[in-house]
């Protein structure tokens, strides 16, 4: 069967240095591009992460330090990623809580800006625990009848979300073949940034998801406090969160001003 798209969607992998945001590097990407009408382009990219890859992270997924040493960096991969994803909505496995987050902070570091309003992403994996509760691999051979043999290589685990995907939507008569629905399906709770710091109330307004300010709309804390705003900017928080907190801060400038 063929996704019924309105514009193409985007499945993609990372390996990466570990599992910190913030931190952790990209050591590649595998993108496969699905147009409307059925054609496929892939893409894979070893990256060089100018960082150390733990031995432990590397007996996962199999690159070691060797395998990178005379690879392009992220900053230089920037542009041509962006020129393949920049028409599209995102599909991944987990890739709302990690693979997303992750690339947007990589995009930020090389200067590339990146954003989500315009585009939906759909996340396999939260379909599929949604639905039956496994992991990838469970989920290849529940969905597929296959076995995921290179499993944590960014090339097979793309291939094998979208086929999953595919077959999720033929299963559940509930799955709409719409990239939207889907989006929204296999959304969890609403937040403005992607790592979950600022959450959005019932009236769609960001509040801090943490700390002191739990709860509280940014716009207040930032009015009442401003000092924070500038503790937030230097302090350890994704750059992507930083994004948008600064994008509130002079919203609420320009409001002031009409």
């Amino acid at each position: 069967m063929n996704l019924n798209l309105i514009k193409p969607i985007c499945f993609f992998d990372l390996e990466t240095t570990g599992i910190n945001i913030s931190k952790d590097r990209i050591v590649e990407i595998s993108i496969l591009k699905v147009f409307p009408d059925g054609r496929q382009e892939s893409n894979t990219w070893k990256v060089n992460p100018e960082m150390h890859i733990p031995e432990e992270v590397t007996l996962i997924h199999g690159i070691s330090d060797e395998d990178v040493a005379d690879k392009p960096t992220f900053k230089e991969l920037a542009k041509e990623i962006n020129n393949v994803i920049k028409d599209s909505d995102l599909g991944g496995f987990n890739s709302n809580r990690f693979d997303i987050p992750l690339l947007a902070e990589e995009m930020l570091r090389a200067d590339m800006d990146f954003d989500m309003k315009n585009r939906s992403s759909v996340d396999v994996q939260t379909i599929f625990h949604k639905m039956e509760q496994r992991t990838l691999v469970a989920a290849y051979k529940f969905y597929c009848g296959k076995d995921l043999t290179d499993a944590h290589s960014a090339e097979a685990d793309t291939n094998a979300t979208f086929e999953v995907l595919k077959a999720q939507i033929e299963k559940y008569d509930e799955l709409e073949n719409d990239t939207k629905f889907l989006a929204e399906f296999s959304s969890r709770k609403k937040f403005a940034d992607f790592a979950g710091f600022l959450a959005f109330n019932k009236e769609g307004e960001e509040c801090f998801s943490f700390g002191k300010h739990k709860n509280k709309r940014v716009v207040d804390v930032l009015s009442k406090e401003p000092g924070y705003f500038g503790w937030l900017l230097n302090a350890d928080f994704p750059l992507y969160t930083k994004k948008v907190l600064t994008a509130i801060k002079l919203r609420t400038f320009n409001n002031k001003l009409d």
